[in-house]
């Protein structure tokens, strides 16, 4: 069964003045579009291998293009038009654990920032949930690789093109930005789902 790319839940010029509608459209059809097209590609060659030599060959492109529709697949999701009630981070579990695991909603965006702003080259920011320690914790994944040690709540693209179009080299800016638009209705659906299966 191949993969598709998924329909963005808002319009591409929604997260105006955030992030543009250059950006969304750029992003979402040609960059996303990509690795789904990749992916499909990479599986369909992986059935057809005969050999563990060729198999192991398509493992780099299975894990990009595959990383790179989960983690997309995740961040639109992540995202909502700025005027949505979703952008508000409402009381219940999710801001009792990052006020329990962080201090306060400030803290969390500063460790988010200043954590992901620090990625060399290319990557993802996540506030990931540890089934282990029952804890939010801020983490980051290099290029496309998706984020496995932890259940993502909120990832944020760091590549150039999820920003540079807009903010240019100003990684800092388009963090801060980012804030804005996070859906954070969304984030609590994410977050009840992992506490939910960690207590399994």
């Amino acid at each position: 069964m191949s993969h598709t790319l998924p329909p963005l839940p808002y319009a591409y010029n929604a997260l105006e003045p955030y992030i543009s509608e250059e950006i969304m459209t750029l992003h979402h059809t040609k960059h996303h579009q990509t690795y789904v097209n990749a992916l499909n590609a990479a599986e369909a060659a992986y059935a057809k291998a005969s050999t563990p030599r060729e198999r192991i060959a398509l493992q780099a492109a299975l894990k990009f293009n595959g990383g790179g529709h989960i983690n997309h697949s995740l961040f639109w999701k992540n995202l909502v038009p700025p005027a949505s009630a979703d952008v508000t981070l409402k009381n219940g579990p999710l801001k009792e654990a990052i006020i329990a695991n962080f201090g306060s909603i400030e803290n969390l965006v500063n460790q988010f920032n200043t954590t992901t702003a620090g990625i060399q080259g290319s990557g993802w920011g996540w506030l990931g949930f540890n089934s282990s320690t029952k804890r939010l914790e801020v983490t980051t994944t290099p290029n496309q690789d998706p984020l496995l040690t932890h259940i993502p709540i909120i990832g944020v693209d760091i590549w150039e093109h999820a920003f540079y179009l807009q903010y240019k080299n100003v990684k800092p800016d388009y963090l801060k930005a980012i804030w804005n638009v996070i859906n954070f209705d969304e984030a609590e659906k994410r977050f009840a789902e992992a506490n939910g299966s960690s207590k399994l």
